[in-house]
């Protein structure tokens, strides 16, 4: 067998050494079509992280809330139909029922990484004369800062609120002219009001949030929005965010609860990341369908121009198969080495876009990882592409008559 591999392999490279501009333009061919898949894969990867990172890292991937209150009619009448229009009712702010045995059960799914009890209101936040609506989210900080990335937001303070601490936005603390250690009032629509510490500052890089959002102690909002020992929201992360609907729907059906997933609060951009994903299949796929046909077009000039050789050969005792893998193993060598440099030229792309995608303050617009599974796969997907690119020469060389071939 080893000596059958050699012969094979000295025949096809001494084919392709004849060829040789024909074998370089097949490589660059393919080392081109790498190095944009690798680059386009990596790029799209890193814009989907980042897009993914900035939706998710702020907000739960499922929020489990009370069902809603509807208006039912209690008019009934004795002499028939009767008309009765019915407005739909209010929602009221109200606790999830037995929200600690929700919790505990939820925590004993193999899919749920965190669940976090939240109370969540309006309220206002009042020093000397002014005064500022704000959504108010009271949390335990144990479990609701593994639920969202609030501490990588910070730029003062601490994101550990106790009792007597309060979290507010910068551009609420621009508008207060409050930091750190200053106290605030914060005061709900019942009246009830208490007076809180600045513990922390944080930026989420959104005006309307940094304005509206502050964050107390749990205990703190339950008292404020009159809720004691309950929660408006139980919220959870799950270790496949893709898989959230389909926990959402399970959650759902054991609970009866009203149970949505961040695939539905976020739909439109749900559909933007499979646009994506998407079109970086078809650009693989049409990018591989170019080598693969570039890669056979040469190979089947190759058999005509080396038809005679072939027919020699034949005659000389090589059998069809040694024919045959003589032709695979150029269309593999020339996909290997083409994904080789191209995977190289890939990472050059990359390197230089890194330098090129920069925002005003030097930081990276969206950061770009390097996966190194990604140029396995580049090596591999070309190797293969070259490969049954090679097949139809490569028969038809095996097929070849070696008395025809050599008469010409």
């Amino acid at each position: 067998m080893k000596q059958l591999l050699t012969y094979e392999w000295i025949l096809s490279t001494r084919f392709m050494r004849e060829g040789i501009m024909q074998t370089l333009l097949i490589i660059s061919g393919v080392a081109l079509g790498v190095s944009v898949i690798v680059f386009i894969s990596a790029l799209i990867s890193g814009l989907q992280t980042n897009l993914f990172r900035r939706t998710l890292d702020y907000q739960a991937q499922i929020v489990i809330r009370p069902p809603r209150e509807v208006a039912r009619s209690l008019r009934k009448s004795d002499v028939g139909l009767q008309a009765t229009l019915v407005q739909p009712r209010a929602q009221r702010l109200r606790s999830v029922d037995q929200w600690q045995t929700v919790s505990r059960m939820l925590e004993k799914m193999p899919e749920v990484e965190v669940v976090a009890p939240v109370v969540a209101g309006a309220g206002f936040v009042i020093r000397g004369d002014a005064n500022k609506a704000v959504n108010l989210t009271g949390m335990e900080p144990q479990s609701y800062l593994r639920l969202i990335a609030l501490e990588k937001q910070l730029i003062a303070g601490t994101a550990r609120v106790g009792p007597a601490d309060i979290l507010i936005g910068n551009e609420l603390g621009h508008d207060l002219g409050v930091g750190v250690g200053d106290k605030l009032i914060l005061q709900t629509a019942s009246k009830a009001s208490v007076t809180l510490t600045i513990c922390g500052i944080f930026d989420f890089g959104n005006k309307g949030i940094n304005e509206r959002s502050v964050y107390v102690a749990l205990r703190t909002a339950q008292s404020l929005l009159n809720l004691p020992g309950g929660v408006t929201t139980v919220e959870v992360n799950v270790e496949k965010p893709f898989d959230a609907e389909l926990v959402a729907q399970v959650i759902s059906a054991q609970t009866g609860l009203d149970v949505e997933s961040w695939i539905v609060l976020n739909a439109q951009f749900f559909s933007a990341l499979q646009a994506q994903s998407m079109s970086n299949f078809i650009i693989r796929f049409f990018v591989g369908l170019t080598a693969a046909l570039g890669i056979a077009s040469v190979l089947v000039v190759s058999v005509v121009q080396k038809s005679r050789e072939i027919g020699i050969l034949r005659a000389t005792g090589a059998t069809r198969n040694q024919i045959l893998r003589v032709f695979l193993l150029q269309g593999a060598v020339m996909g290997l080495l083409g994904s080789l440099i191209g995977s190289f030229a890939g990472w050059l792309f990359l390197i230089a876009w890194r330098g090129i995608a920069i925002n005003a303050d030097g930081t990276p617009l969206f950061v770009i990882e390097f996966d190194p599974m990604l140029f396995v796969w580049a090596a591999v997907g070309a190797t293969l592409v070259g490969t049954l690119a090679a097949v139809f020469p490569a028969r038809t060389a095996a097929k070849l008559d070696p008395a025809v071939a050599i008469r010409g």
